[in-house]
């Protein structure tokens, strides 16, 4: 019977010697997936490599990590980007979580109103972009536009005036559904009992949401934070079909920095030195989430 639970439980060392052949395949797929783009950027990060002139090139040690440190561009790609990422995962979680409540309720059509909510989720990044960028936020044609002059209201052009919010609310209109999705699957663990509990002592209304419902989706929220947190440091398909990281660099994020040093300026070098920084913020970010989530989920 100990046998038994223990290969149940995998932690049987002879069961486990017999799985390590038919992982390492796998596992040595996943390490080269990783690591030969990881070695390639690392080795051009110190090389003086120039699209327009490939054959000049040369080891230049850490004078592209110097350009780069130097460049006025990256403070304001770093802070359009933590700017970026913060205000999406504020709109997420907020709607994600009014949303959740919502459709954990019991209402005609609610099995429609949730595969409405979360199907934004499953449209490709350059498809909603250009269906927020046309049809919706365009200043002669966009269906704002046509609103605001029917109220008599001055018309906006959003990639104009306000090129970093717009792009935002694209990527939180993406983001939303997965947030709700997460966030309501773990409303509809909540205890019932408890609930009839809480309202039978007179929690009502917000009440019962600050005291049941908001502790209970902490972890969640935790959870849509960090995986979000680690997707949204790559947005780049949105500011590239909207606004180009335009006017100017307004709307210029480390990703759509890095995309312009390398395929703009044609300098691969520092397009490179450019992504190992990305690398190091990636995962000084996840190490840190991850540690807050472990923290939480041992609580």
């Amino acid at each position: 019977m100990g046998h038994m639970m223990q290969t149940l439980n995998g932690t049987d060392p002879r069961m486990v010697a017999r799985m390590r052949p038919l992982l390492a395949p796998a596992v040595v797929l996943l390490l080269l997936w990783m690591i030969v783009p990881l070695a390639l950027t690392l080795w051009f990060s110190v090389q003086r490599y120039n699209l327009l002139a490939p054959g000049t090139g040369g080891f230049v040690g850490l004078a592209n990590y110097a350009f780069l440190f130097t460049d006025p561009g990256l403070i304001n790609a770093l802070l359009k980007t933590v700017l970026l990422v913060g205000g999406v995962l504020v709109a997420t979680v907020v709607f994600g979580v009014a949303f959740a409540v919502a459709l954990d309720q019991h209402f005609p059509g609610h099995g429609i109103a949730r595969l409405l909510c979360i199907a934004p989720f499953f449209v490709m990044p350059t498809v909603s972009a250009l269906v927020w960028k046309n049809l919706l936020m365009h200043p002669v044609n966009g269906l704002f536009a046509y609103i605001s002059r029917s109220l008599g209201l001055p018309v906006v052009d959003w990639f104009a005036t306000l090129p970093l919010f717009s792009i935002g609310i694209i990527v939180a209109w993406q983001w939303i559904p997965f947030a709700t999705l997460i966030l309501l699957t773990s409303l509809q663990s909540l205890d019932r009992e408890q609930m009839e509990a809480a309202r039978m002592d007179s929690a009502r209304g917000f009440s019962l949401f600050r005291f049941i419902i908001l502790p209970h989706l902490y972890r969640a929220i935790t959870i849509v934070v960090m995986i979000e947190t680690i997707f949204l440091l790559s947005v780049f398909a949105e500011i590239l079909v909207t606004t180009a990281g335009g006017p100017g660099s307004a709307s210029t994020t480390l990703p759509f920095l890095i995309y312009k040093t390398a395929l703009l300026d044609f300098d691969v070098g520092g397009a490179s030195a450019g992504g190992v920084l990305a690398i190091i913020l990636a995962n000084v970010v996840a190490f840190f989430l991850v540690r807050t989530i472990s923290h939480n989920l041992d609580r």
